[in-house]
């Protein structure tokens, strides 16, 4: 271990709960600031296809990490090994892990970069001075283990930032159609030019386009492997999750499969259904009698739609705790969940999750963009008729931070009571 890290060592535990409890909107500031003391750096980026809707996480210098791309990192990664576990008495006990170039931000830059288990990619942009390569790669594991939970646990506030990015990516996708599309006519212009041979024209302009569309095509495609997932492979996703239940004597889990054909999830609809359906099995195995839950998926083209039966003695509702921290998550993709239960002979929930996020011009553009991510929840959960003690619970946090998120965000509305701001969000959708 290097001298600097060395001098640290409690600091960096406690940097690594601070992380823990970071969201992913903040974990890669949050990660920055605690290797600042062990390895200067002018950005840090992470990059993990774990998460669907912002695949990159970026803290420092806002000129690289406002100007990297999944492409320069994709190459970074390629060129990355896996990192390979070490005991203590294998190999240097400094281990430093020299920089190496790549293009990042448009510009060759020195980085050092470290490819956890899970797959995700860590780069720290101009290091200074020694990189503990063992350091760094063992937190690095810890960090990108977390983000894989969170994205698994599918909190509410990153299904609404993964859906928000989701229309932000649709539409970088339409301006780099645009922009190619210019370029395409601004090449086409050559074939009139006097100042080149018809046979000279043509050959600029066939090579010229033709590595534009490959480039296109490529861009595209990489965005649509990060954000999507094949249904049948969502699925047999959620079959293994659910194995273990079954291993440990818990009830008969049958599956219902989704047609091979339907069409292809956003990676944050994918996510929510999993942990929405482990959250329900789970919820009803806390009944008594438990003998069978029923799951299916299906997709109308337009959304995903979850059904999950038991046949228990009936006791769910949409009252139940476990029940609303579900329906904060179906909250979150503007979706709707229904619970039925019969005494005596079972309950069944049924979710609608629309697969389309809402125009740009219909979320947080509207009356709520003055919002923080907390008030945004509190205000959605608020607008669905749930009281406080119900928002305090699906949130974690005290019936008396209820009231004060729910002042502030009457306040910056401009509405006078819940009914009224119901309607704006509404309205806005």
């Amino acid at each position: 271990m290097n001298q600097r890290s060395d001098a640290y060592p409690i600091e960096l535990l406690h940097g690594l709960a601070t992380i823990a409890s970071s969201s992913l909107l903040r974990i890669a500031g949050a990660f920055s600031t605690v290797l600042e003391p062990v390895v200067a750096h002018s950005a840090l980026v992470i990059f993990t296809e774990d998460c669907t809707g912002r695949p990159k996480k970026k803290a420092g210098d806002p000129a690289i990490i406002d100007g990297v791309t999944i492409a320069e990192l994709d190459d970074v990664r390629r060129v990355t090994p896996p990192r390979r576990h070490t005991t203590a008495h294998e190999g240097s006990p400094t281990s430093v892990l020299l920089p190496t170039t790549a293009v990042i931000a448009g510009a060759e830059r020195p980085i050092v970069a470290w490819l956890a288990e899970t797959g995700a990619l860590l780069v720290l942009t101009d290091p200074q001075g020694p990189v503990d390569d063992r350091l760094i790669g063992a937190l690095w594991e810890i960090v990108a283990a977390d983000i894989r939970q969170q994205v698994a646990t599918a909190a509410p506030d990153y299904l609404r930032d993964s859906r928000t990015a989701s229309s932000e990516r649709a539409g970088a996708i339409a301006e780099l159609t645009d922009a190619h599309a210019t370029t395409l006519e601004s090449i086409l212009a050559i074939t009139r030019s006097r100042q080149t041979t018809a046979e000279d024209a043509r050959r600029a302009v066939t090579e010229l386009a033709s590595a534009a569309m490959v480039e296109l095509r490529a861009v595209t495609d990489r965005d649509r492997q990060l954000a999507e997932e094949p249904v049948g492979r969502a699925f047999a996703r959620l079959k293994e999750d659910l194995r273990p239940l079954a291993r440990f004597g818990g009830p008969e889990v049958q599956f219902i499969e989704p047609p091979v054909d339907g069409r292809a999830l956003p990676g944050e609809v994918a996510h929510a259904g999993r942990a929405i359906v482990r959250g329900t099995v789970l919820a009803l195995v806390e009944q008594s009698a438990i003998g069978r839950v029923r799951v299916q998926w299906d997709c109308d083209g337009s959304n995903l739609l979850i059904g999950i039966r038991d046949d228990g003695p009936g006791e769910l509702s949409a009252d139940t705790p476990s029940v609303q921290q579900l329906g904060a998550r179906v909250t979150a993709l503007r979706g709707s969940l229904n619970v039925q239960a019969t005494p005596g002979w079972g309950s069944e929930l049924q979710v609608t999750l629309p697969l389309d996020p809402p125009p740009v011009s219909q979320t947080r553009a509207g009356a709520a963009s003055a919002l923080t991510d907390r008030e945004w929840s509190v205000a959605e959960l608020a607008a669905s008729g749930a009281r406080n003690r119900a928002i305090a619970q699906v949130l974690t946090i005290s019936e008396n931070t209820v009231k004060f998120h729910i002042a502030n965000v009457l306040r910056k509305v401009g509405v006078a009571s819940r009914v009224e701001l119901a309607a704006a969000l509404a309205s806005g959708r």
